[in-house]
């Protein structure tokens, strides 16, 4: 019976990796971001291969906005099983120049966003006694970083959100595990901040014990793996994909 997966941040880079990676392995995906138009690309890769999907618009920090997204994604496609919470923003500045409000959207974003897109899938989840959570943090919040202290700490607050998830919904049938990527090029994020890295791209291509920086479709590939049936006995991991820049 075909699942179908929810992905967060999936008009470009990681979400819409995932999006196409999960498609392929046959489930339908709802590929969900701020503005449904730019997930238009996403879809018409996903149905152009077979495969289906719909496009779904939202701020992930806006419960209203999740819950009407989630009902019509589920209204179409039947009950959500599978969720890749990868939405989330970044920043790079001194901690001096964080202000209150900086301070308040980055949680916002990446830790209240993930704490309500995971309410509101998990009756379904809870009503089929099967589900499979992935929650993209960062490779930051496990070494730090100077000019990203309120990035790193609301990605270190999804790595503990992971474990008391995995904890508390282990006994439906439901796995919660998160994927920290590390230096992952083409994404917007990525993209946006090239010219912030600490160092230059060279010197941190030099240090990377793979000599290489991260495609999407590598953080795409773990998520895929941590969604199967055989993985259920796998939760509340950090499974880092970062070609080995923290090695754990």
């Amino acid at each position: 019976m075909q699942k179908v997966a929810l992905v967060t941040g999936a008009a470009a880079g990681i979400g819409r990796a995932c999006s196409v990676r999960l498609a392929k392995d046959g489930h339908a995906v709802g590929v969900l971001d701020l503005d449904e138009a730019r997930c238009a690309d996403t879809v018409n890769e996903i149905t152009a291969a077979g495969g289906k999907a719909m496009a779904l618009g939202a701020d992930v920090s806006n419960r209203a906005q999740v819950h009407a997204a989630v009902a019509k994604l589920r209204s179409a496609l039947g009950p959500i099983t599978i969720l890749i919470n990868n939405a989330g923003m970044a920043e790079f500045l001194p901690f001096e120049e964080i202000t209150d409000a900086l301070w308040d959207r980055m949680f916002a974003v990446n830790v209240r966003g993930t704490f309500i897109v995971t309410q509101e899938v998990l009756p379904d989840m809870k009503a089929a006694k099967w589900g499979r959570i992935v929650n993209i943090s960062s490779s930051s919040a496990q070494t730090g970083t100077k000019v990203q202290v309120h990035y790193s700490a609301s990605k270190g607050a999804i790595v503990s959100m992971t474990r008391s998830l995995a904890e508390a919904l282990g006994p439906f049938g439901i796995t919660v595990n998160n994927v920290p990527p590390g230096s992952v090029m083409g994404t917007i994020m990525s993209e946006e901040n090239r010219n912030r890295f600490p160092i230059p791209i060279e010197q941190l291509i030099a240090s990377m014990p793979v000599r290489r920086l991260g495609v999407p479709e590598d953080i795409a590939n773990a998520c895929a793996w941590l969604v199967k049936d055989e993985t259920g006995y796998v939760t509340g991991q950090t499974i880092g994909v970062n070609g080995g820049r923290v090695v754990t």
